[in-house]
């Protein structure tokens, strides 16, 4: 395999990134790196896609300096689901070039299980997409020298991966965040900015203690109910006076009267007797 990219920044910029450890683990596109420290920076899973399959491997990478200002590439991996593996040994040149540096990759990668059953032009592609970008990242300034960083950063990538490896459009893949609403304002002019400050704007009146109480106590009931329900407090109807009925009349008066007409006839038999 051989591939060359260029890139506009010095060679000699180029050779002091490819010397740390821990800023090649944040230009792999796809790389986690794995939580332990002690197993080194460019331990853990990468995920690779090819002709819209996506396969994870475990394994490790080791880069090289030489005294002649090349580098050597080693790695090694194992399906993290399944008993395929994959090796890569590249050779990295650095040649100045015009406006820039042309970096040139050379070597040799095989596989077994699943990249071995893929078609042989998409995993070269692939091979090649991803060299570009790892290019292209160890080209531009650092961000960070945290291992969370780098951690972050590929996980972004892998869920930025494009769609068209897959036969889709070619843009990456959005993330929708969900945002908690706050439930609308029951008064028209809460939220006008700025009204509060503005003279001669009233403030809205409280509402009377009775209709706050009624509003309370028509909310806690049924649709129905409120329909159909009398109304209460000073709004209630005033009922009307009971009629009484003329049985109900004579049932006292019949005896008065004849209380009265009998005491009218003793009064007057004690008159005639004194005269």
């Amino acid at each position: 395999m051989e591939h060359e990219v260029f890139v506009p920044v010095p060679a000699e910029a180029l050779r002091h990134a490819l010397g740390d450890p821990a800023r090649v683990a944040r230009c792999v596109p796809g790389l986690q790196q794995d939580a332990d420290e002690a197993s080194g920076p460019l331990t853990g899973r990468l995920r690779v896609r090819i002709d819209g399959h996506t396969i994870t491997y475990r394994g490790t990478l080791r880069v090289t300096g030489r005294p002649d200002g090349t580098f050597t590439v080693e790695g090694r991996g194992t399906e993290a689901r399944g008993t395929g593996s994959v090796k890569v040994a590249l050779t990295v040149r650095l040649r100045e070039a015009d406006g820039g540096t042309t970096v040139t990759y050379t070597g040799t990668a095989s596989g077994e299980g699943r990249i071995a059953e893929l078609d042989a032009p998409a995993t070269l592609s692939a091979s090649h997409r991803l060299l570009d970008r790892f290019t292209t990242r160890l080209a531009e300034p650092p961000a960070g020298d945290t291992r969370a960083d780098a951690r972050t950063a590929a996980d972004a990538d892998a869920d930025a991966e494009v769609v068209a490896d897959a036969g889709g459009s070619g843009e990456p893949r959005a993330s929708v965040f969900e945002t908690e609403v706050p439930p609308p304002s029951l008064d028209p002019l809460a939220d006008v900015p700025g009204l509060a400050d503005v003279p001669g704007v009233p403030s809205p009146p409280e509402p009377p203690a009775e209709a706050a109480h009624a509003r309370r106590t028509m909310i806690g009931r049924s649709a129905e109910e409120v329909d159909h329900a009398p109304p209460r407090g000073r709004y209630a109807p005033v009922p009307a006076p009971q009629s009484t009925s003329t049985t109900d009349t004579l049932r006292w008066i019949a005896p008065a009267a004849a209380f009265a007409l009998a005491s009218a006839v003793v009064v007057g038999r004690v008159l005639r007797r004194r005269r």
